[in-house]
């Protein structure tokens, strides 16, 4: 007999018919998939037929192949003891097997529900576990967040492809290695980024979904990257064909060539990137000899400037000199001219020769600009600036430190950016008017889109800027301002005209040793920080609360019988504009980021203030209800992190 005859010569289709049960096929939920599983009967048959179906009118023989497999099947059943079959039952057996095989295929149950959706519903599922281990109040960390990732990727093959790229996306590698991993590798640090650089160069696929990357402290004692260290994070970023950030890692730069700098150079899909220019022993000596320009000598020039030649997608771009770093003016208009996606972009503390009123008009069209720390721009350059084509699209402009003198520039300013929707003024000296301005029409500074405002003149003489801003408001200068921020109002001049709040101080304020030690040891130090101002108009807003605004008589037939006392308020019924006091950088007493907050991170620091967990580590214990245990929820203490996105700069 043929070995396919004898395979289906097993089946006995009368067995089932005896039998009248099922060899079910078990739906298990837990692993939602259907698996055949075979249940002890006392008979041969491995399939069934339900009795129902197998008496079921027959159906025309369309398929004869399908047919004859049957009829040859039920032949082998009989012949063992008849020679001969009627032509009329093996036709209706026929038919009956068709309809049985066609029955039985029509009842699989449908796939799971996880197979069938889209990549979009799994997409905004992560996004909302991450939003759950990464907010910034919750008590979470990233290895909790890996953690889950993971198992969620050992659920299904759907669940994996579409954790797999979320894992992969965003690698942020927190806190120190711990201390078995550093003992089995025999090194000292960096384990994570040796084992993160072997699964990228091993598997290239993984590599491709990379787009951010964030980097451990892996500072030495004296602040500074070793070379060591460097060479690592440069090879890691080789690996990442398509990397858009790396964050937490800014090593200084002073114009010579480490491997970082060049990998970075070669990433075409660069988003944001931030120069840190220290000092060049070569630089220094040429500028005891000579002034500006070439200080800088070709090679260093054409170095810096090459690489951003491959930045095309490049949006973001910080540039800070520490220590009186040299970076030329040709330098800035080059780099300038071969970023055509630049959107943002912040500069500070540049010496005279190097960014200047020229350099400002070789701006190119942005959305973002902070100036900080410039002593070469000056209301001049400014003024020109407001009036040239680039400024038209700004929509956020810090002016920071820039000692600005004239009031009528802000107002230009404030006029001419139709666009502009976040303004922040910080400085010592006090804008004013021209001497001899004796009458000034109100509003004198007004901005039709200005929704986000940021006052702070720190001078004792800033009365007069301060009390010319709360006059244009009063004449509806700003009528889209909603956010007004003056940590210096010592007379609650702008307070007045936000909306009234029961109270302005923080919880934490009351206990904070650090703000009430620096209160005792420099007192004038103190008068600028957040912590003071939320004092000052806490302490305005409680003696509004104890004045009588007006009282309620009632009088019942000539008799008062009560007598209601309403007390004041501090703000004005109506106003749409709210007045804050809190920080850009959750934690800090100064109202803005500055360059130490961007090297530093967020590392430890809470929420509206909170430093109770500034020094303590995640460890897992806030999933130490889990059933599983202990084994389940611990793993090594890590820093809760939180990433200073370079948006809070402008």
């Amino acid at each position: 007999m043929e070995p396919y005859r004898m395979k289906r010569a097993s089946l006995n289709p009368e067995d089932a018919l005896l039998a009248n049960r099922h060899v079910g096929q078990v739906y298990d939920p837990v692993i939602m998939a259907y698996r055949p599983q075979k249940t002890p009967l006392p008979f041969t048959a491995s399939v069934s037929w339900d009795s129902a179906d197998f008496y079921a009118a027959p159906r025309p023989e369309s398929k004869r192949s399908s047919t004859s497999s049957y009829a040859s099947f039920g032949s082998t059943f009989t012949t063992s003891s008849t020679t001969q079959t009627n032509a009329t039952s093996l036709g209706s057996r026929r038919s009956s097997f068709t309809t049985v095989q066609q029955r039985s295929r029509s009842t699989q149950p449908p796939p799971p529900v996880f197979k069938r959706l889209p990549p979009e519903i799994y997409a905004c599922i992560l996004r909302q576990l991450r939003s759950i281990h990464t907010g910034a109040y919750l008590q979470s960390c990233a290895t909790c967040y890996l953690r889950d990732l993971y198992n969620l990727a050992l659920v299904s093959r759907a669940w994996d492809r579409a954790v797999r790229i979320q894992l992969y996306d965003r690698i942020h590698l927190v806190g120190p290695d711990s201390a078995s991993q550093l003992k089995k590798c025999k090194m000292k640090a960096g384990v994570r980024l040796k084992l993160l650089r072997r699964t990228l160069r091993g598997r290239r696929v993984l590599a491709n979904y990379v787009h951010e990357i964030k980097v451990p402290n892996l500072q030495t004692e004296a602040g500074v990257f070793s070379n060591e260290t460097i060479a690592m994070v440069a090879s890691v970023v080789m690996a990442c064909p398509n990397l858009e950030k790396l964050i937490g890692f800014h090593p200084t730069y002073n114009h010579t060539f480490d491997r970082l700098t060049y990998a970075l150079s070669t990433r075409k899909n660069l988003k944001q990137h931030v120069w840190i220019i220290g000092q060049n022993n070569e630089i220094t000596a040429r500028s005891q000899i000579q002034f500006s320009p070439g200080l800088m000598d070709t090679e260093q020039a054409a170095s810096f400037i090459q690489s951003h030649d491959s930045w095309s997608s490049l949006t973001t771009l910080f540039l800070h000199s520490q220590t009186n770093a040299v970076l030329e003016h040709d330098i800035f208009i080059s780099i300038f001219e071969r970023l055509p996606s630049l959107l943002h972009l912040a500069i500070s503390s540049f010496d005279v020769d190097d960014f200047n009123d020229d350099t400002l008009q070789y701006l190119p069209p942005l959305q973002s600009l902070r100036l900080e720390s410039l002593p070469g721009i000056t209301s001049t350059g400014l003024s020109g600036f407001a009036s040239s084509p680039s400024a038209l699209s700004l929509r956020s402009l810090s002016l920071i430190s820039l000692s600005l003198s004239s009031l009528q520039l802000i107002s230009k300013l404030l006029a001419n950016l139709t666009s502009l929707t976040r303004f922040t003024l910080s400085q010592e000296p006090s804008p004013t008017l021209p001497p001899g301005s004796f009458m000034v029409f109100q509003p004198l500074l007004a901005s039709a889109t200005l929704n986000y405002l940021h006052w702070d003149i720190r001078s004792p003489l800033a009365s007069t800027a301060t009390d010319h801003l709360a006059s244009s408001i009063r004449a509806h200068g700003f009528p889209a301002l909603r956010t007004l921020r003056a940590p210096t109002d010592p007379y609650g001049t702008l307070q007045v005209l936000c909306k009234p709040r029961p109270q302005i101080a923080l919880p934490s304020d009351k206990y904070n040793s650090t703000v009430t030690a620096l209160k005792k040891a420099n007192p004038a130090l103190y008068a600028r920080t957040l912590h003071a101002a939320r004092h000052a108009g806490q302490e305005r807003i409680d003696h509004a609360r104890g004045t009588v605004l007006f009282k309620i008589v009632v009088d019942e037939g000539g008799y008062v019988s009560q007598i209601y006392d309403l007390p004041g308020f501090m703000g004005t019924i109506g106003s749409r504009i709210d007045y804050v006091l809190r920080p850009d950088v959750a934690g800090s007493e100064d109202a803005l980021c500055g360059w130490g907050d961007l090297l530093k991170g967020e590392e430890g620091r809470g929420g509206d203030g909170k430093q109770e967990r500034e020094l303590e580590g995640c460890t897992g214990l806030w999933n130490a209800s889990h059933p599983a245990g202990k084994k389940w929820w611990w793993h090594g203490e890590r820093v809760r992190w939180r990433e200073m996105e370079l948006e809070r700069f402008f």
